[in-house]
């Protein structure tokens, strides 16, 4: 993997960016500090995986870059790099002193839990499956009736897409031991903030939930100084 390093001393802070997105997007939390910024999998300069991962194989990789560190990090993970921060935490506790999550959709609220699909992409989805239709045209249906961000993918990027957009992170969540903060804007609508409610309610007494007034689902831009300061909270 590529990314940045800042400061000169070993890193306490381990950043992982969201989805279409790079280490960049980490320059105003991390300033001043000793951290690194990775490319995951797929984005910036680092290739993309050999074939569809979800976000265990991205934290198996991580994990091996917190192996050469000596001392425990904060893991920071923004939007999809919070599903990989949650697990990299749960596969190696000893790795990781704690956690700040930010704009991700870990937890699914109401508005969320049954999501709308138009019949005939159901019964198409239900030919494929079976052999029925081919692939070459449910690929045509999943660009039309798929998300955004399914239609900008390209290659194996896509089968990570339907990966993590199916994954399901409640034992993980569970399997969480050290402090999480969890920093969300209140107009963040890629990951609303009722899921980061409801996030905070499971995980209890180890999480501290801070709402910044006005922010979006961009918060490594729009609420670094939250986010610094969440650091500083969980490296005491």
């Amino acid at each position: 993997m590529f990314g940045e390093r800042y400061g000169t001393a070993e890193p306490s802070v381990v950043a992982l960016h969201g989805w279409e997105r790079t280490h960049a997007d980490f320059a105003s939390v991390l300033a001043g500090r000793d951290a690194i910024a990775l490319d995951l999998p797929g984005f910036g300069a680092t290739p993309a995986p050999p074939e569809p991962w979800g976000s265990p194989e991205y934290a198996e990789l991580v994990s091996e870059v917190l192996d050469s560190i000596s001392a425990p990090v904060v893991l920071l993970g923004h939007s999809f790099g919070g599903r990989v921060a949650i697990h990299v935490a749960a596969r190696a506790p000893e790795r990781v002193r704690g956690v700040v999550l930010t704009g991700a959709p870990l937890m699914r609220v109401a508005a969320e839990a049954a999501p709308r699909v138009a019949p005939g992409y159901r019964v198409a989805r239900w030919l494929n499956r079976r052999g029925a239709l081919s692939e070459k045209r449910m690929e045509a249906l999943r660009t039309k009736y798929g998300s955004a961000d399914y239609a900008r993918a390209t290659g194996v990027m896509r089968g990570v897409h339907v990966r993590l957009v199916n994954e399901n992170y409640d034992d993980v969540i569970d399997a969480l031991h050290g402090p999480v903060e969890l920093v969300w804007g209140d107009d963040d609508t890629a990951a609303p903030l009722a899921g980061a409610q409801a996030l905070a309610a499971r995980l209890g007494d180890r999480a501290r939930l801070t709402v910044v007034a006005g922010a979006g689902h961009f918060t490594p831009s729009t609420a670094s100084d939250a986010l610094g300061a969440a650091i500083d909270r969980v490296s005491l």
